[in-house]
C-alpha cells in the first residue's frame, strides 16, 4: 500500500501556537468581563474553531452572544494573533524538517481550525508555504473538528491540484493525518484517513484512537508513516 498524501493539523502540530491563541482569546473576552482560564481551554474548548469556541463558552457561561458580538470577537482576536505570529517563530522543534521530508515524497495539505491568514503568516515566515499544495481552514466556513468536513474539504482541494498531473484519485485509507488532539483524530477517522498523533498538547493516554503515537515530529520517518497503513493493529 503506497502512501498518497499527508495532511497536517496546524495549531499544536506544526505551530506551538495554542498558548498564543489562549492569550488572544483571554484578551478579547476580558474586554467584556468574561474569563477563560487555561484549564477550561485545554479540557473543553481547544478542539473548536473561533466560532465554535465563542458559541460554546457563551452557552456554558450563560452569556448572550449574538452573531454580531461573535464576529467582533473573532475580528479582534485575529488581529492579536496575526501580530503575535508575525514577530517570532512558533514552530515546534523538528516541524520544518518533517514537513520538508514528507514534501519530497508525497503531496501535503493542511486541515486546520485556524484561519488561513494565521496559517499563511507562519508558513511564509518559515519558508514552508510552498510545501503545502492545499489548505482547508476555518476561513472556508465548514463545520470544525470533530466533524470530518475540514478533512473532506482538504482532500477535495488537494485532488483538484493533483488531477492536472494525471495523478490517481486520492483514497482516504491511503492518506495519513497528523493531529495533536482527540477532536482532530476523530475528524480524520470519520473522513476515512489513517492517523498519527503527536503528544505536543495531550498525553498519549488521551490520544489512544490514533494508529501511531509519537512524542515529536522528528521521530517520524516516511517508512513509519507508510507502515501505519499496513498495520491492522495500533502502532506505538
Amino acid at each position: 500500500m503506497t502512501l498518497q498524501a499527508v495532511f497536517f493539523d496546524f495549531d499544536g502540530v506544526i505551530a506551538d501556537s495554542e498558548p498564543l491563541h489562549l492569550r488572544a482569546y483571554q484578551a478579547v473576552l476580558q474586554v467584556d468581563g468574561i474569563e477563560l482560564n487555561r484549564k477550561d481551554y485545554y479540557e473543553r474548548y481547544l478542539g473548536y474553531d473561533d466560532v465554535g469556541l465563542f458559541q460554546a463558552l457563551s452557552k456554558d457561561l450563560g452569556v448572550v452572544a449574538d452573531s454580531a458580538r461573535i464576529d467582533r470577537w473573532i475580528a479582534s482576536k485575529a488581529l492579536i494573533v496575526e501580530e503575535m505570529l508575525s514577530n517570532d517563530s512558533v514552530l515546534f522543534p523538528g516541524a520544518a524538517e518533517c514537513i520538508r521530508m514528507f514534501a519530497e515524497r508525497v503531496p501535503l495539505a493542511i486541515a486546520s481550525g485556524a484561519l488561513e491568514p494565521e496559517i499563511a503568516i507562519v508558513l511564509e515566515h518559515e519558508g514552508l508555504r510552498g510545501s503545502f499544495e492545499a489548505i482547508a481552514s476555518a476561513s472556508d466556513g465548514v463545520p470544525g473538528k470533530p466533524a470530518p468536513d475540514l478533512y473532506v474539504l482538504a482532500m477535495t482541494k488537494l485532488q483538484e491540484r493533483l488531477k492536472n498531473r494525471g495523478a490517481d484519485p486520492l483514497v482516504p485509507a491511503l492518506c495519513v493525518a497528523i493531529e495533536d488532539s482527540h477532536w482532530g483524530l476523530e475528524a480524520a477517522a470519520k473522513a476515512g484517513l489513517r492517523t498519527v498523533a503527536v503528544t505536543n498538547t495531550y498525553a498519549a493516554a488521551d490520544l489512544g484512537r490514533a494508529d501511531l503515537i509519537v512524542e515529536r515530529l522528528s521521530e517520524l520517518t516516511f517508512s513509519s508513516v507508510e507502515n501505519v497503513m499496513r498495520d491492522n493493529g495500533r502502532a506505538r
